[in-house]
């Protein structure tokens, strides 16, 4: 398969490992060509994943030069043509809520700080536009667009490219759990052990990084790019690799949508870089430095939300607690998320059965069953991070009911996985150890 990359190829160089933004390039006309020869543009396809070409690699030596990496840093963004920016509209049509939305939309949007919000229901009521109607309300209720004085139409456009850059193939890490977790900081923002101390700036940093802290994400994890020689884990050095690819994909489109153009400089800068701090939190691999610090804290009671380091903390923290609260919510929903991100894992298998390569951890459908995996990221990964939360928020009510849910949701679990060994199928037939965590903090949190 050939690639031909045009001229105006985006691309986002960093000067140094501290991930500080040298440039963007804009955005212009990508175009991948099959066999045939005919072009064809795609947009929010299904992650380019070439293994003729990763196993070439080793004896070419192409891939492996700067200016390859460079070319082929994004997924999406960089084989596809920008519908957007060409004027074609989309054929679902994107626009902010007015009399043509369904009133039970408007409703749920009433409700938006309620913990048993339905983002599932809530993504059909909006036509599959769940992020970028949340967003462009919580950015309104919370007063954003007057403090900073943003345009509303380059606010929308910002996030259609947000949303569209998320791959709708995925079960799980899609725009519907960019919402979800948006949806879950919008909540968390809102305990007074924090809101009374919150700026303007914390917020919408807090939901800017919520709603893209897995933009462009491939379906597969870490491990899966480093183990196939991806280029994305040879440029981040097989460090947080998707973590960083998500935040420097925000910031080419922050920067190519303009959104922010009309701040100071150094502003502009100071929120690329916080966004970055706050999306790499997100690396389960970091799971126990975080939650090692937030215990410390709590012990030695030397939190002082008045300065901006710790507001930022708080907020890494509860952006982590975003991302995994699915075990956290109600059974129904929280059941579908569950099954949602092990038919990803299980996808991924697939995928490596096929290519012959190792099966990641997780990912073996005929051993790995959705209970056991669900048991074990609850006992390991959940339940210390929401404990330390509660501790936090002073055991606050949505506390107490998120830690509800969860020891409903376990028990749920533990049910369905006796029933499976009473019955003698449905794969792992072992208790959820503490090799299943390990396990799990491997790859992404399920």
């Amino acid at each position: 398969m050939a690639i031909f990359l045009f001229q105006r190829c985006g691309e986002i160089l960093f000067e140094n490992p501290d991930q500080n933004a040298k440039c963007v390039c804009m955005l212009g006309d990508v175009r991948l060509r099959g066999q045939t020869g005919l072009p064809a543009e795609r947009r929010g396809s299904y992650p380019f994943i070439d293994f003729r070409l990763l196993n070439n690699t080793t004896h070419s030596g192409e891939i492996g030069t700067k200016k390859k990496v460079k070319r082929l840093l994004s997924f999406q963004r960089y084989f596809h043509a920008s519908r957007l920016l060409r004027g074609i509209i989309p054929q679902a049509p994107l626009h902010l809520l007015d009399e043509d939305y369904l009133g039970q939309a408007r409703h749920m949007l009433s409700k938006v700080g309620m913990w048993d919000f339905d983002i599932f229901l809530f993504d059909r009521l909006t036509n599959g536009n769940s992020l970028v109607t949340l967003l462009c309300h919580l950015f309104n209720t919370h007063g954003l667009i007057h403090h900073f004085k943003l345009d509303m139409v380059t606010l929308h456009r910002f996030l259609v490219m947000v949303q569209e850059d998320y791959h709708g193939q995925n079960p799980y890490h899609n725009a519907v759990h960019a919402a979800d977790v948006t949806q879950a900081m919008h909540c968390y923002l809102r305990e007074p052990k924090l809101a009374s101390f919150l700026t303007p700036l914390d917020i919408m940093l807090g939901l800017l990084a919520a709603a893209a802290h897995d933009v462009d994400h491939p379906g597969v994890n870490q491990p899966f790019l480093i183990k196939t020689n991806h280029h994305l884990a040879s440029l981040y050095q097989n460090m947080s690799v998707l973590e960083n690819h998500h935040w420097r994909s925000t910031i080419g489109m922050l920067r190519e949508s303009r959104l922010l153009a009309h701040l100071p400089k150094e502003m502009t800068q100071d929120i690329e870089q916080q966004l970055g701090s706050l999306i790499l939190a997100t690396d389960i691999n970091r799971q126990n430095e975080f939650l090692t610090r937030l215990q410390a804290h709590l012990h030695n009671k030397d939190l002082r939300l008045e300065e901006a380091h710790d507001r930022h903390f708080m907020l890494q923290i509860a952006l982590k607690c975003a991302d995994i609260c699915n075990p956290c919510r109600i059974w129904e929903m929280s059941k579908q998320w569950s099954e949602r991100v092990c038919e990803e894992f299980y996808r991924q298998g697939d995928l490596e059965q096929k290519f012959e390569l190792e099966i990641s951890p997780l990912c073996n459908q005929q051993k790995d069953s959705i209970p056991s995996i669900q048991i074990g990221f609850m006992t390991y990964i959940v339940e210390p991070l929401f404990r330390e939360w509660a501790r936090f928020t002073g055991n606050s009510v949505l506390s107490e009911s998120m830690l509800r849910h969860l020891a409903h949701n376990k028990a749920q679990w533990t049910s369905l996985l006796s029933t499976q060994h009473r019955r003698g199928g449905g794969g792992d037939h072992g208790g959820p150890g503490t090799e299943k965590a390990e396990q799990v903090a491997e790859g992404d949190s399920p």
